[in-house]
């Protein structure tokens, strides 16, 4: 992975060395280059704030838990910890980390105490190499989140193994589909023993309630049988006293015998309905993971129907698809980032259908000012997330709601999710009778 996934803006302003005995080339994104506080203090190591800002969202999603950033983020950013969602504390984080202030270093200190382990033990990699062989260890043992930020911080990283390190984080999130099938079948196999096992518990309880109402009934047998034999002993003669005093003994013998089963059969029953709640637990989780792999799973088949769709689209088959010649005939599309490939067919498609499409990269290369100029003239603007830099998603949310421009997030920069979105955007318009602009999260979706 020599660059990460995504459009990289340039850093005006950072001086790149000369000479080819140096560390860093002179081509590439500004932002991959190293800064000059990281050049004067290489035998140290790196800050939070100071790490390329495309590779915060990762370190703070991955190293942290979402309980301890709502306790770090709550003091230094305006969020409510108790009611704010996950992906808000989230983006907060993040941004406490780009700006570096007082929530930066009160992160990198939260990551510094909980990986200091990891730390020492990276800190007898002395080059580069030896630093991507201890992070190849961590990642075949399953110990990732110490030595990423530990690999992530090392005096001796360059760009290179983080972007090594970023990589390999990020093809471990695709391994979560391929997961699903067996966690359904465990799942299965979970509900089917959770039911045994619920079975098995009330046939206990009932079992046990019997035995309770037996043991009450003889309880109290016993004790009008201890009271009576008590009146008999008082009547009686002393020579029969040891007799009747053998029988009340055999009676409390037998009742604590009782009492002693009776206990047995209740922490039976308690660590049967403790298994029983834990089985429910894990159930749950595992319905809650099926539910947010079916929900993509509609996503990804709804953009597949939208491409499918789409290709038919021509001169000779005008009218095959009229839902999409009227979300788009007649428009003027403003769409910002992507990949070239994709933009031109995009373009194409747009065309065919009597619309107009304005692309943008973001400021790559094309100026930002075209693309504020170009926005108030839309009738509406898209931009896949996945492949647009934060600040000209900014930029566009600012001027958008400015000029009352709607606007649109795609999931990815593929033909088929911008497909599906303007035709699910034009029915949505339809319906609600006028466009509305997207509160999609313009950081992380």
């Amino acid at each position: 992975m020599h660059t990460p996934p995504f459009r990289l803006a340039r850093t005006p302003g950072l001086a790149q060395p000369e000479d080819e005995a140096g560390a860093w080339p002179r081509t590439g994104d500004a932002c991959c280059q190293p800064t000059r506080p990281q050049l004067s203090s290489s035998r140290r190591r790196v800050r939070l704030a100071e790490l390329d800002p495309h590779l915060h969202c990762s370190v703070i999603g991955t190293c942290l838990t979402t309980h301890e950033l709502r306790k770090i983020v709550s003091k230094f950013a305006d969020v409510d910890r108790e009611h704010a969602s996950d992906l808000e504390i989230h983006h907060a984080a993040v941004e406490l980390a780009m700006e570096g202030g007082a929530g930066g270093k009160a992160l990198h200190k939260a990551l510094d105490e909980r990986y200091v382990g990891a730390i020492r033990r990276f800190d007898k990699a002395r080059d580069a190499e030896a630093l991507l062989a201890m992070w190849d260890e961590a990642l075949a043992n399953g110990d990732i989140p110490p030595a990423y930020w530990a690999l992530m911080t090392h005096p001796q990283a360059t760009m290179h193994e983080r972007q090594v390190a970023f990589g390999a984080l990020h093809m471990l999130s695709h391994l979560v589909g391929a997961a699903n099938r067996a966690d359904i079948r465990r799942l299965v196999a979970l509900e089917a023993e959770s039911a045994t096992l619920r079975d098995r518990v009330e046939r206990q309880q009932k079992r046990l309630h019997e035995m309770s109402i037996q043991r009450d009934t003889s309880i109290r047998e016993l004790s009008a049988q201890i009271a009576q034999l008590t009146m008999q002993l008082e009547r009686k003669s002393t020579s029969d006293e040891a007799s009747f005093q053998a029988e009340v003994s055999t009676l409390r013998d037998a009742l604590a015998a009782r009492d002693a089963r009776l206990a047995l059969h209740t922490s039976r029953r308690e660590a049967a309905e403790q298994r029983a709640a834990k089985e429910q637990e894990y159930a749950q989780a595992l319905r809650e993971s099926l539910d947010e792999a079916l929900a993509l799973l509609d996503i990804v088949q709804a953009e597949a129907g939208a491409m499918e769709r789409t290709m038919p689209l021509s001169a000779e088959a005008p009218d095959a698809h009229q839902a999409l010649l009227d979300a788009l005939g007649g428009k003027r599309i403003v769409y910002v980032g992507g990949r070239p490939g994709s933009n031109a067919a995009l373009r194409r498609i747009v065309e065919s259908a009597g619309g107009a499409l304005t692309l943008h990269d973001g400021g790559v290369e094309d100026r930002k000012g075209l693309l504020a100029a170009a926005l108030p003239r839309a009738d509406m603007v898209v931009f896949p997330v996945d492949c647009v830099d934060h600040d000209s998603m900014n930029m566009l949310k600012r001027v958008c709601e400015r000029h009352q421009v709607t606007y649109y997030p795609l999931r990815t920069a593929s033909i088929a999710s911008f497909v599906e979105r303007v035709t699910r955007a034009h029915a949505a318009s339809l319906a609600a009778g006028a466009p509305r602009a997207s509160r999609f999260c313009l950081r992380h979706g």
